[in-house]
């Protein structure tokens, strides 16, 4: 049924459109003190702003889940490419505050669409080690993307562009995936009765796909929840904290595409486990370490979280296959939804901290360091249930069946 179909240009597609999402997470991030000082915006409101990233994400996630089967990914690649193109364009044109909470809930909208569309497509053409192959080499380019988006961002800031020009470099990766996958056949799934919502759901209520759904909000914060607050932590100590953003995002982008013969000798289970481990020691490290040790545990942290998100992804797409494309969407957004859930916590778990520092004499940096270094010891406890579950997680699927050999 899918013989016919060009995978290679559906794949690389497909890594243009998840590049473009890393761009907008990348690049929109250099340009935020631009935007504050140009529209006078607090901190509070770029927050805001922010987390119409977030938002848009889940929602296109999950809806394009559930019409996946009924409109297929190519009317999906199309409705983000609508909402790309909208979303740069109304960010650059934005007059205030609330021009650009729109624009960014389009772009978070595109964004999810991607996910949506192209997770389940790569799995319809895909399948065995081939899949766990194609899917971290998918992946590989939202860490790839941010690194690259950072670099452009940081050489045209230093080159005097304004964010207007940044915004517009967001077009290129947008315009060449809407090009290749122009006039191209699309797959159809290859599980049979995947194509019924309700096989979907009843699917999702089996134990394996409950216990990745529960496993994934962990995954997600480990992976999202440390990296975020180790930069800002770490670089009062010396150590840059986009040298830091950058180590692990490269690390993360080289690991997955080398990732077919790690996922190979492992197996899911194992890398699973394998990546909870050196989480954890990542995490610890970051809690602990100054200065340029901290390059040493973003190392350790980035081999730890590198896999967990395509090889959670492809657990589902194997070990619960009728779950179909709602299966993955619902465990994506699980991911993200789990991320701006956990961020308050964190963000309390700071504060307690700096009050309580605070009360022991500490000032300024080395506040601010201690409060810091402590909240991230606490997060070590993510990665730490991790390690018990997907203990429990390889012994119980030891002798499981997944779906078959390559094609």
């Amino acid at each position: 049924m899918n013989e016919n179909i060009n995978r290679s240009a559906l794949f690389n597609a497909s890594c243009f459109a998840l590049i473009t999402t890393a761009f907008t997470f990348a690049i929109r991030a250099g340009i935020l003190p631009q935007l504050g000082e140009q529209f006078g915006l607090s901190a509070e409101q770029l927050g805001f702003i922010n987390s119409m990233w977030f938002l848009g994400f889940p929602i296109s996630m999950i809806l394009g889940g559930l019409l996946y089967h009924s409109i297929g990914p190519k009317v999906i690649m199309q409705v983000a490419f609508v909402a790309h193109t909208l979303g740069i364009v109304l960010t650059i044109y934005a007059g205030g505050y609330t021009g650009l909470l729109i624009s960014t809930l389009f772009i978070g909208f595109g964004n999810g669409c991607t996910e949506a569309a192209c997770n389940p497509m790569i799995a319809d053409m895909y399948s065995g080690d081939k899949l766990n192959k194609m899917l971290n080499r998918f992946h590989m380019w939202f860490p790839g993307g941010i690194v690259l988006g950072s670099l452009i961002s940081k050489f045209m800031t230093d080159g005097g562009f304004g964010w207007q020009a940044q915004m517009w470099v967001l077009m290129i990766p947008t315009v060449i995936y809407a090009g290749i996958f122009f006039g191209k056949a699309f797959p159809k799934p290859t599980v049979e009765g995947v194509t019924s919502v309700a096989s979907n759901i009843k699917a999702m209520f089996s134990p394996v796909f409950i216990f990745l759904f529960f496993a994934m909000a962990l995954t997600a914060i480990t992976e999202f929840g440390p990296q975020q607050w180790a930069n800002i932590v770490l670089s009062s100590t010396g150590a840059s904290g986009m040298l830091i953003l950058a180590l692990t995002t490269g690390v993360m982008a080289v690991g997955r595409f080398f990732a077919g013969p790690v996922v190979k000798a492992l197996g899911q289970t194992g890398v699973l486990l394998g990546g909870a481990i050196f989480a954890t020691i990542g995490v610890y490290l970051f809690s602990v370490v100054q200065g340029e040790m901290a390059y040493l545990a973003a190392i350790f942290f980035a081999i730890g979280v590198c896999y967990f998100w395509p090889v959670m992804v492809g657990a589902v797409a194997q070990r619960v296959p009728l779950s179909g494309a709602l299966g993955m969407s619902i465990i994506g957004g699980v991911g993200m939804f789990s991320t701006a859930i956990f961020q308050p916590i964190i963000g309390r778990w700071i504060d307690t901290s700096r009050l309580e520092q605070e009360a022991s004499g500490l000032t300024g940096d080395a506040l601010e360091l201690a409060a810091g270094q402590a909240t991230l010891l606490k997060m070590v406890s993510f990665p730490a249930i991790l390690i018990v579950l997907f203990i429990i997680f390889f012994i119980w699927q030891k002798n499981a069946k997944v779906a078959a050999a390559a094609h």
